[in-house]
């Protein structure tokens, strides 16, 4: 539903190490600058409040960020959520006397102070904009201290149209009486209904055990939700089902709803009306267990001990109700449960976060199978971070109009999709560290009074636009006055450094050493793996930082990550070779480092394990790797960074005349297949990958290549041949020249499509004005890195000095972000891209992947450029 630009990690410790151009002093000027407007404050018109306040004042703006938001659809897209966090932001929580707000063109945008991560305290702003076409849209925050204070709230804080709502209410004054009509199947228990009294609204609700359907006690059974939209109930007992209010108009309506009964909002008010009949199902959007017997039964949440509604957030733009299930006995267990379920102005999603205690095999979500309706199934050939969704349409409204109901889930969270006699359902995989599993989802209704759409094909089409907002963010783009501040100095070798040193020290303290054996990948949410970047690459840039500033505790990292893979006979853990995938094999760099430190056998026994995979692994008719074994005939760009430079310098270390010999040879030929079947003769670009067979769905049927120019399979094979050229000797004078060659023509190429404003690269790089195309910096690091490397290593002349700077620069100015703590963050990652199954290798397809924060493909290679560019500044 929002943006997000906030870290991966809610590690909020000092980094210790901060660049020169932000000293301790320099930062303290920044935060004074930042937080506290210690140079002249600029006097705009008094910020909008209409609640009564001692004395008119002048509140006092400092500029804390300016962001540029772009829509990376084809579409419009009206209120349109942004995020950013306190800490992203770099500044502290506001305090009573100072509020936030967000300007674009001098137009005050509906801005909230929201929860982000459901752990009751705020963490950052949420604000809506209107994303009409693929313009930069500026958007300045500021900082607006009062010198008066806010006498009802404390705070203060503009007052904005209330387009949101969430609420309960439940009847004080009367009494509890034996229930006439107790529901069926809890005959046996002694239920009550409540006479007489009156409602009262409150923020916290836990029925009593003697509490049921129909009781007359909770004014419309349970919690309400909405937005200007429509608007949704929660049965708050054994039924769990979800119901819908559609709405005739855009005000809030919850509190005029069931005062006087349960029959009246049954009918069609001025307002509106219930419009769904839930019955036995899980209704709109609710959730529950499928059991894995015979007939796959689907167990609502019924059997619970007890059921606490919270009303969360009840915002202008966001509310939020928190469900607790305390004692939920299912068929599998007994674990506490909580629901998230929250909205957003502007949207009928309603967005479903469930935190499990216990692991579950699924929670399965799904809208009630009305006589007559018609499921609509979204497409799943697509990756999993994309949404999809599963729906229905027809007359199934009270009021006997159209109606349409989906669940959107993101398609690697997809067991199945199935239906029983009362639902369509969709199975999901929780996902998380056991006892902490999580599940996510959003829920949607469309009805045709409200919405204007008509039939199937005019709700085919929302479905879509909905699921592509979900799945592509908006781009954007973070420059905070705290990071402008450390940036101001000019660029100088100890500079360029210490951005790479604090970067390195940030993610030493967020997650750098969790990624051994059993611990845990904060980015995959999964255990670790024995592979390419978390395993291999990181640890590889952090062992060469230990190696340029004599700083051992950079050392930490290869030696209790790649090493805690290691048995102490030498056995891999985490790796089959079987799998014959050649993302398993960049850790062998670090073995070969660990072995010639220490000298200990089982390193060399482990790196000769992944030698021998490379004997034996599948290739191409003329000899190129396959990408993995399941990826059959088919060479990436990825693939010749992953094996090659392993290769190389295996065969340096432990083999000798003929056989060094061959394996080099193998290398070369490696680049010599990718020269030939990747690169585009027009551009000098390389395409991603190549089938041999043509078999694959995203290959060209004449030359098996893929359909784009994606910029870090690009900065994959860029870094593979300044890292290769490290191993290859002199004497071979042919395969040094011919790889040298490539880093010539590669660098002229790569200078043509370099963003000559900004000085980073494109994700697609060819395509810098098509819709959706973002400035990538994991590509950007990876290119600075190779043109530096190159000048240093004498491949390149000192003619490319200047994009080799550029290009740095634009790795500080773009995507750096600096925190009040002194840690470092890098932003605009591509997360994932590949080609297989729902990955196509399109335009598309590349624009839809998510986009990420300090993932370790990105932050390695930013370090790596650091130690370069310091390494080339020093020369100059």
């Amino acid at each position: 539903m929002f943006s997000s630009n906030k870290a991966l990690t809610n590690n909020k410790q000092f980094a210790t190490t901060l660049t020169p151009c932000l000293t301790k002093a320099s930062l303290a000027m920044a935060i004074c600058f930042a937080m506290f407007g210690c140079s002249k404050p600029i006097n705009s018109e008094q910020a909008s409040d209409t609640t009564p306040i001692k004395e008119v004042t002048q509140p006092s703006r400092v500029k804390i960020a300016e962001v540029d938001v772009i829509n990376p659809s084809t579409f419009a897209r009206k209120d349109e959520a942004i995020y950013f966090s306190y800490y992203d932001l770099g500044i502290e929580k506001p305090k009573k006397n100072s509020s936030i707000e967000v300007l674009h063109q001098e137009k005050q945008l509906s801005t909230q102070h929201i929860d982000s991560d459901y752990d009751g305290v705020n963490d950052g702003i949420l604000f809506l904009i209107d994303l009409i076409d693929n313009k930069v849209n500026t958007v300045t925050i500021n900082t607006v201290k009062m010198n008066t204070i806010n006498e009802k709230t404390g705070i203060n804080q503009p007052v904005f149209k209330k387009r949101v709502q969430a609420e309960i209410s439940h009847k004080v004054d009367g009494n509890w009486l034996a229930h006439t009509k107790p529901a069926k199947h809890l005959i046996d228990k002694n239920l009550q209904e409540y006479q007489g009294g009156k409602f009262k609204n409150v923020t916290q609700l836990t029925p009593p055990d003697y509490y049921s359907d129909h009781s007359n006690w909770i004014r419309y059974e349970g919690p309400g939700i909405e937005s200007d939209k429509v608007g949704y109930r929660i049965y708050l007992d054994w039924r769990n089902g979800f119901d819908i209010f559609g709405k005739l108009t855009e005000e809030p309506i919850l509190s005029k709803i069931g005062q006087d009964g349960y029959e009246s909002y049954h009918h069609m008010q001025p307002w509106g009306m219930d419009i769904l009949k839930v019955g036995g199902s899980l209704g709109a959007g609710g959730f529950g267990l499928m059991t894995d017997d015979k007939n796959s039964t689907l167990e609502h949440i019924s059997e619970v001990k007890t059921r606490q509604a919270i009303i969360a957030e009840n915002g202008n733009i966001q509310s939020r109700v928190n469900i607790n299930y305390l004692g939920w006995k299912n068929s599998l267990n007994t674990q506490n449960l909580t629901a998230n379920i929250s909205m957003i102005a502007g949207s009928r999603l309603a967005k479903v976060h469930l935190n499990l205690e216990k692991d579950l095999p699924n929670i399965t979500a799904g809208v009630v199978k009305h006589q007559g309706s018609k499921l609509i199934q979204g497409n799943i050939d697509i990756s999993g971070y994309q949404y999809s969704y599963i729906a229905s349409w027809g007359k199934q409204s009270l009021d006997d109009s159209m109606l349409g109901m989906a669940i959107f889930f993101k398609k690697g969270q997809l067991i199945k999709t199935l239906e029983d006699e009362k639902n369509y359902l969709v199975q999901l995989k929780p996902r998380g560290k056991s006892g902490e599993t999580a599940v996510e989802y959003y829920f949607a209704s469309v009805w045709q009074p409200e919405s204007g759409i008509d039939n199937e094909a005019e709700f085919i089409a929302y479905l879509k636009q909905e699921a592509d907002k979900l799945t592509r963010k908006p781009r954007t783009y973070l420059s905070t006055a705290l990071t402008e501040q450390a940036t101001s100095t000019p660029l100088k070798a100890e500079g360029a450094l210490n951005w790479g040193i604090a970067l390195a020290d940030s993610e030493l303290n967020r997650k750098a050493l969790g990624y051994f054996h059993n611990g845990w990948d904060v980015n995959r949410a999964r255990k670790p793996k024995f592979e390419y970047d978390i395993i291999g690459l990181q640890p590889y840039t952090f062992d060469l930082l230990a190696d340029l500033t004599g700083d051992e505790k950079y050392r930490q990292v290869i030696e209790q990550v790649t090493a805690s893979f290691i048995t102490d006979d030498g056995k891999i853990l985490a790796y089959n070779k079987k799998n014959f995938n050649i993302d398993n094999i960049p850790p062998g760099r670090n073995l070969l480092r660990l072995y010639k430190r220490t000298q200990d056998e089982k390193f060399r026994l482990a790196a000769t394990a992944l030698r021998q995979q490379l004997t034996e692994h599948p290739k191409t008719s003329q000899g190129a790797f396959w990408h993995k074994n399941k990826y059959t005939n088919q060479l990436w760009l990825d693939g010749v960074y992953m094996g090659m430079p392993f290769l190389a310098e295996y065969a340096m270390m432990f083999e000798e005349g003929h056989q060094q010999q061959e394996s080099l040879h193998e290398v070369i030929n490696e680049f010599k297949l990718t020269r030939k079947y990747l690169r585009d003769e027009k551009s000098g670009l390389y395409y991603h990958g190549w089938d041999e067979s043509k078999e694959q769905s995203w290959a060209n049927k004449s030359t098996g290549q893929s359909p784009e120019f994606w910029a870090r399979g690009v900065g994959w094979l860029a870094m593979a041949i300044v890292d290769v050229l490290d191993s290859i000797p002199e004497k071979n004078i042919d395969d040094r020249k011919f790889l040298i060659e490539m880093v010539s023509e590669l660098a002229d190429t790569l200078a043509k499509v370099q963003d000559q404003t900004s000085g980073a690269w494109w994700q697609v790089l060819d395509k810098p004005n098509a819709v959706g195309n973002y400035k990538e910096s994991s590509a950007t690091a990876m290119f600075t890195y190779f043109f530096a490397k190159a000048i240093n290593n004498g491949y390149l002349t000192d003619d490319y000095n200047n994009i080799a700077q550029s290009a740095f620069k634009a790795l500080i100015n773009e995507f750096t972000v600096v925190h009040l703590d002194g840690a470092t963050s890098m932003t605009n990652q591509c997360y994932v891209a590949g080609l297989s199954f729902g990955r196509d290798g399109s335009y598309g397809y590349y624009m839809n992947e998510p986009v990420s924060v300090n993932d370790p493909k990105g932050t390695s290679p930013y370090i790596l450029a650091s130690i370069e560019m310091y390494k080339l500044l020093n020369k100059n």
